[in-house]
């Protein structure tokens, strides 16, 4: 269950969910996505969740071996599970570069590296200097590529220890781990108050208006409806194969709907009450609500690399709440790496024959090649995340439907999910 949940906690609950909630109506937004929580997301955890255990019965844990089972020893069935490892591979080979990023500007904020930065371009030149090896302190890429390295090799360290004595256990630690960093963040951001004098009513109070307040005009757009769909979809990791892996090491008589909902709630609190108390509100104390606009209406890197560190400057012990600020966005994005890679792990394992360490070697070699592509390539993590993740999420998730409802069978799925 905190292998799931870590799975599902990432960086889209600290940095996607506010910028799409202060942008598409405030606590509005939450009304489109509750309705998606509960309607599409919850239920296609259960779908998941089913499949993957009754998959695990005859020892597959991967995507194609899990459809095989499902639908009977079907020849095609296969093919079709084999977007259940393709999606989380694709999904690491650009997730380890920009986790690399926040490991990095963690250790940057505890030397006080932000000390400096006076405006959002002395932050952006920085950030640009770091990505591209040219500009503001850097000369070269060297920087960039070492803590790309050391997480590489963190996140196959983890996985080459298995299931239970490397991503369980890690999970077991890191999850709370994290959850007790975003709470003394959250601490922090509510005793912000005023701080500055200038600015009296850009404080605490505000700042949480300014995010929940409702603009329930909104809810008249499309578009609202569908990115809060998107968010649910995205956050919950349904549709990428890493659930129907887990799910098929549980045992025959564990509780999957208690286990299901419990991660599902685990990650919905993750992502409203701490990923919606923290960098939102602490922009607005800081930035006034122009800045803040400005900061939520560009891509989920920028809040996260160029806003953030211009805050954690001007806040007193800033280095230390900086350093806290980017270990837990690391913290969350290593749990759900690392899940990435178990599905493909596992097929190559149990399909293929291969053992662990063939396995990681394969698979490592692969993403080691094609994460170059995301670290020197213009715009190929865009590329990337829209292919492997806003196209490839939603298509399997909509197979896994289809097989569940019209191969394995609603009445089957329901007397599986209350074994």
């Amino acid at each position: 269950m905190l292998a799931v949940a870590g799975s599902a906690i990432g960086l889209g609950n600290f940095l996607r969910f506010p910028s799409l909630a202060a942008r598409n109506g405030g606590g509005a937004f939450m009304i489109p996505y509750f309705i998606a929580f509960l309607l599409v997301g919850l239920p296609i955890c259960w779908v998941e969740w089913v499949m993957g255990r009754y998959g695990g019965r005859f020892a597959h844990g991967s995507g194609p071996g899990i459809f095989d089972a499902v639908c009977g020893r079907r020849p095609w069935a296969k093919y079709l599970g084999v977007l259940g490892i393709v999606g989380p591979l694709g999904i690491f080979f650009y997730y380890v570069v920009v986790e690399s990023w926040t490991l990095a500007y963690s250790i940057f904020a505890l030397l006080g590296r932000f000390e400096a930065a006076a405006a959002p371009q002395d932050v952006g030149a920085f950030y640009s200097g770091f990505v591209s090896g040219s500009g503001g302190p850097f000369h070269g890429r060297g920087a960039a590529y070492g803590f790309f390295l050391v997480t590489f090799l963190a996140n196959f360290w983890v996985v080459y220890h298995g299931i239970t004595r490397g991503i369980d256990a890690f999970c077991k630690l890191a999850v709370p781990l994290l959850f007790v960093i975003a709470v003394v963040l959250m601490v922090r951001v509510f005793t912000l108050g005023a701080p500055l004098a200038e600015h009296p009513d850009w404080n605490v109070l505000n700042g949480l208006g300014y995010l929940w307040n409702p603009d329930f005009s909104r809810l008249s757009e499309a578009r609202v409806w569908l990115s809060a769909a998107g968010q649910v979809f995205f956050t919950l990791s349904v549709g990428i194969g890493v659930i129907l892996t887990y799910a098929s090491y549980l045992k025959s008589r564990q509780d999957v709907a208690l286990s299901s909902t419990t991660a599902a709630f685990m990650n919905a609190v993750a992502e409203v009450v701490m990923g919606g108390s923290i960098v939102v509100t602490a922009a607005f104390c800081f930035l006034g609500p122009l800045g803040t606009r400005e900061a939520v209406a560009g891509d989920t890197f920028a809040l996260a690399f160029r806003t953030m560190p211009l805050i954690f400057a001007r806040m007193p012990a800033g280095e230390l709440f900086g350093f806290y600020w980017f270990a837990l966005l690391f913290v969350a994005g290593i749990t759900s790496s690392i899940s990435l890679l178990q599905p493909v792990v596992s097929f190559l394992e149990e399909e293929l024959g291969l053992r662990r360490r063939q396995a990681l070697l394969a698979i490592g070699s692969l993403c080691f090649v094609v994460a170059h592509l995301a670290i020197f390539g213009d715009s190929v993590i865009d590329e990337m995340d829209f292919w492997f993740s806003s196209f490839g999420l939603p298509l399997f998730g909509l197979i896994e439907l289809l097989v569940f409802l019209f191969v394995f069978g609603a009445d089957c799925g329901w007397h599986e999910l209350h074994v």
